[in-house]
């Protein structure tokens, strides 16, 4: 026998075992992978709608940075896109925010934490704000309405992962957990907003 045809029985013998162990590898990466908690537009399902909760003052103050003097608290940037469920972006999308301060107090007399801002024209959003606190019956969260130019509002809110009342929140998602990582000067976050411009949203929980 060759040493050529040798080399090839060689190969071809060893290859299964090969593939085997590459198969295996790639599982592990896998089952080793966080979960991107952010919904993906490529699933075509729109973010989660959830209830808007008592404290939405309409009127907020075009801005995209909610610090301000004396104001408390660990600083968070959240970035993402808003996309329709077609993954295409929507330019100039309404973004209004507000939420509860340090202490889990919110502003019900003026406008400190609480603010709009439009995408732009690649659908991308800037937010700089606090980390939230937590009161008695929810965990930390972000309330916000999403609105394609003339389209139906989004109005959800937006969650820390690990956080201990996660499980005890009744209306805490799963699916709209951002992403949160620490930062040098305190921590970031990221989260998509897929929006169902038909208008057929799911339905507001809580």
């Amino acid at each position: 026998m060759s040493a050529s045809r040798r080399e090839f029985l060689s190969v071809a013998a060893s290859a299964p075992a090969a593939l085997a162990l590459a198969a295996l590898e790639v599982g592990a990466a896998h089952a080793q992978a966080p979960l991107r908690p952010t919904r993906s537009c490529a699933d075509s399902a729109p973010t989660p709608r959830q209830t808007e909760g008592p404290y939405f003052k309409p009127a907020s103050p075009a801005r995209a940075s909610l610090l301000e003097p004396g104001l408390r608290g660990t600083r968070i940037v959240v970035t993402g896109t808003v996309l329709s469920t077609g993954c295409q972006p929507v330019p100039r999308a309404l973004i209004d925010v507000w939420h509860a301060d340090e202490s889990g107090s919110y502003d019900n007399t003026g406008y400190r934490l609480r603010g709009h801002q439009f995408a732009d024209d690649q659908g991308r959003y800037r937010l700089e704000t606090i980390v939230p606190g937590v009161y008695v019956g929810r965990t930390r969260h972000i309330h916000v309405k999403v609105q394609a130019p003339n389209g139906p509002v989004l109005t959800t809110q937006l969650y820390f992962p690990g956080e201990s009342e996660n499980q005890r929140d009744p209306i805490f998602s799963r699916d709209l957990v951002m992403q949160v990582k620490d930062a040098p000067d305190g921590k970031t976050g990221t989260f998509d907003f897929v929006l169902d411009l038909t208008g057929r949203g799911r339905s507001p929980r809580g």
